[in-house]
């Protein structure tokens, strides 16, 4: 693997089958000390209850221990750039997890450290997130490729995510979203690229119901996303025949499953009768978060890299 987990993209199919092996190890011996002593810094611009906690109990059982920072904390590019942000944290902690509104603020702390820099969530990708989501239909197939998962909703940074490691590891993936709301162009294209190698056939649609016919998974998220919230109006019309409920369901003509990233936001995306369905694995996800970021925090921090400055002075 790189330094970094700042995109799926940044993963090759053999990382993301060296990640699922290590999450199977780890998720059957919960504790370990692959990390011991380590220090993560939590960079968070915005709050969560998922990601704090996954992150905090998930290092905390591989033997390290997380430093939160909230966004009251540093005011990411307001009370000092963010270059001085970064180099000043990579001297006191061994990782961070960057959780920001700005892609490109993950970017940064990644180019300018030299400790490994993971992805927590931006605007552009949430990349644990869809690792522990495909992890989670791995360990229910033993594999990913063929399967078939429809998204129905908004093109965000979770589909963006689903897109990168669908292709990687040929899975079939069809998003169904209205005008307006479909997945970044130059994403969609450099997926579409990776999936011509792979096999995945990635299907972009306006139709919820073509979308998810013959699905093995059915996945949503929010509507409206932190940060929309002056959109919601204008986003609930926009969404109304996008909800994922008993009439789009029979829509699907097979057995599937019903997934979400959460949080969820009852009545809107999703009813509560699908929700507490029995096809629902939505908890599956939930916990399988934890047990591939603990395996990306195992692989990227294992082992210190020697810094750039240390590498010239051995020279």
């Amino acid at each position: 693997m790189n330094k970094d987990l700042i995109s799926g993209f940044d993963l090759t199919p053999q990382d993301i089958a060296e990640i699922f092996r290590v999450t199977r190890t780890l998720k059957k011996k919960k504790y370990s000390a692959i990390l011991n002593k380590k220090v993560i810094g939590l960079v968070f611009e915005k709050p969560s209850m998922r990601t704090r906690v996954s992150f905090e109990v998930g290092a905390h059982q591989l033997g390290a221990r997380c430093l939160y920072l909230a966004p009251q904390d540093i005011k990411l590019g307001e009370r000092e750039p963010i270059k001085d942000v970064a180099r000043v944290l990579a001297r006191y902690v061994d990782g961070i997890v960057a959780r920001t509104f700005s892609h490109a603020y993950v970017e940064e702390f990644a180019e300018l450290t030299d400790i490994s820099v993971i992805n927590g969530l931006s605007d552009m990708y949430h990349p644990c997130q869809a690792l522990g989501d495909m992890y989670t239909i791995y360990e229910r197939h033993g594999t990913c490729k063929g399967i078939k998962l429809a998204f129905v909703g908004d093109g965000n940074n979770v589909v963006h995510s689903l897109l990168a490691i669908a292709a990687k590891t040929g899975m079939h993936c069809t998003v169904a979203t209205p005008k307006g709301y479909e997945p970044d162009a130059s994403i969609w294209a450099q997926a579409a690229d990776i999936a011509k190698l792979t096999g995945s056939r990635l299907t972009h649609t306006y139709d919820p119901r073509e979308a998810v016919k013959g699905a093995d998974y059915i996945y949503t998220d929010v509507w409206t996303s932190m940060g929309q919230e002056q959109q919601r109006k204008q986003r609930l019309r926009d969404f109304k025949s996008y909800q994922v409920n008993a009439a789009l369901l029979k829509s699907v003509g097979k057995e599937y499953a019903i997934m979400h990233c959460m949080p969820v936001h009852r009545g809107e995306e999703i009813t509560d009768e699908a929700m507490e369905s029995p096809q629902s694995i939505v908890f599956d996800q939930a916990e399988n978060r934890m047990h591939v970021q603990k395996a990306i925090m195992a692989l990227l921090m294992g082992k210190r890299r020697p810094s750039k400055k240390a590498a010239k002075l051995k020279r």
